[in-house]
């Protein structure tokens, strides 16, 4: 496994991603690795915040260099690595949310956010990979908001998470982009559901081979989703 070495840990740090970030700009080699027991200023998609209690989750940060044309799908390779985890390590099934929200019945146990830098200098591209997942978290700990809509794996709070979920991560970011679609398609949560998002609503219909998401429209046609806010909208 060529991932988690060298591996950083703080207490409490404000986000692991930006503590990666700043490292891999600073010439830290691929594999290098941040977990914290605590953020305080966690971030997810979309500019959202990532909360979760002291002690209660695996937040990790994971650097990859340099990025590859196959790390294309680093986001669904992630989410896979995520879900595969969560499977070998409680009696749960896992589901992802396009791109990469992992959930469990239906509630969210993990949150991806994947930035990079690309350059021209293929050294000094960059890819970060960071994982917020709910290990131990219990329901009364979270804010009301986030109690119907949050799942964690009820795991004790000293298990190791992490190393199984690094195995993953390596092979599925070295895998090939037909093997991760592959496996990917099975654990599409939206699949045959009304979804909306900023530019209309339909029926989520699958990804293509580039990971999009695949929208039927009600006039027939489709439209692919590339990236965005995409939420579940019944009817």
């Amino acid at each position: 496994m060529t991932l988690g070495r060298p591996h950083i840990h703080h207490a409490v740090c404000e986000s692991t991603n930006a503590l990666l970030k700043q490292l891999a700009d600073e010439g830290a080699e691929h594999g290098t690795t941040i977990t914290a027991g605590k953020q305080t200023a966690g971030r997810g998609r979309q500019g959202r915040t990532w909360i979760a209690p002291a002690g209660s989750a695996l937040l990790m940060s994971v650097l990859v260099r340099p990025v590859e044309p196959r790390h294309a799908l680093a986001p669904l390779a992630a989410g896979l690595a995520v879900a595969e985890t969560c499977e070998a390590l409680s009696q749960f099934d896992a589901q992802i949310k396009w791109p990469n929200d992992v959930w469990i019945e239906q509630r969210k146990v993990a949150g991806i956010l994947v930035e990079a830098r690309p350059d021209p200098v293929p050294e000094r591209s960059w890819l970060v990979i960071g994982v917020g997942l709910n290990t131990s978290v219990e329901m009364r700990q979270m804010p009301p908001d986030l109690q119907a809509t949050a799942a964690s794996l009820g795991l004790p709070h000293d298990h190791d998470a992490l190393t199984p979920l690094l195995a993953r991560l390596d092979h599925w970011l070295t895998a090939g982009s037909d093997e991760v679609l592959s496996a990917w398609r099975p654990r599409d949560a939206l699949k045959g559901r009304r979804i909306g998002w900023s530019g209309g609503e339909g029926v989520a219909a699958g990804i293509d081979d580039h990971g999009n998401l695949i929208v039927s429209l009600d006039d027939g046609t489709s439209e692919t989703l590339a990236a965005g806010e995409v939420h579940l909208s019944w009817h």
